[in-house]
């Protein structure tokens, strides 16, 4: 499944809580505990300027609506730069590779096929055949703390995010999904699932960098 190119956001769902910035207060659909309520309601809108990447970290980037180039780096390294905060993920299927020790936006994601068991043909129904590649699976860690939302919703650095990315075509058209999934034992207290989706663009004409900082780029 090639997952490279050129893709653009479309907000298919959480509209006013992706496309505007929500109230203070706000975590509507965030099934946040009582220590993560307290935490985003000490968020201020006067922070706005000074909360920098807090937004764009890997347990929220794909929500920002913008851009993704995806791309090879190189044989086992799938690299997804984003116009919206000008952010840089990694996903690694090398197991070996040993993950950086300190704790980034983007955190350390581990990427493998999802593989799809195949029945066996006739004759040998009870046997499975040869699996097939299915949805890529992303698992990352090693997070810096951050927000779900940019009205100061949290996550902590303790955030586990499991993601299934998917392809498909429908009306001439290449469209991704990705199926997050971010579990965060402090300040969930369940899984917070979300679906998000991009069309394939022809190229990066419409390619539009904001830094998520003022006069920088952070990874």
């Amino acid at each position: 499944m090639d997952l490279t190119g050129n893709w653009v956001s479309v907000v298919t769902e959480d509209w006013r809580w992706r496309m505007l910035i929500p109230k203070k207060g706000d975590y509507t659909s965030v099934p946040i505990n009582a220590e993560g309520r307290k935490v985003a309601d000490t968020w201020d809108p006067a922070q706005l300027t000074s909360d920098g990447c807090k937004a764009y970290g890997a347990a929220a980037l794909m929500r920002v609506p913008g851009r993704l180039q995806i791309s090879w780096e190189n044989d086992t390294t799938l690299r997804i730069d984003t116009d919206a905060g000008q952010q840089t993920r990694r996903l690694y299927f090398d197991k070996s590779q040993r993950p950086r020790p300190e704790r980034t936006w983007q955190g350390n994601s581990a990427a493998e096929w999802d593989r799809i068991t195949q029945p066996g043909g006739l004759g040998v129904s009870l046997q499975q055949g040869m699996g097939k590649a299915g949805a890529l699976k992303v698992v990352t860690t090693n997070l810096k703390a951050g927000y779900l939302r940019k009205n100061g919703v949290p996550y902590s650095e303790d955030t586990v995010m499991t993601e299934y990315f998917d392809r498909l075509t429908a009306y001439g058209t290449d469209w991704l999904t990705v199926f997050t999934i971010v579990e965060d034992p402090h300040y969930l207290n369940q899984p917070f699932i979300t679906s998000t989706h991009f069309k394939r663009e022809a190229d990066r004409s419409k390619w539009m960098p904001a830094p998520c900082e003022t006069g920088s780029g952070s990874k």
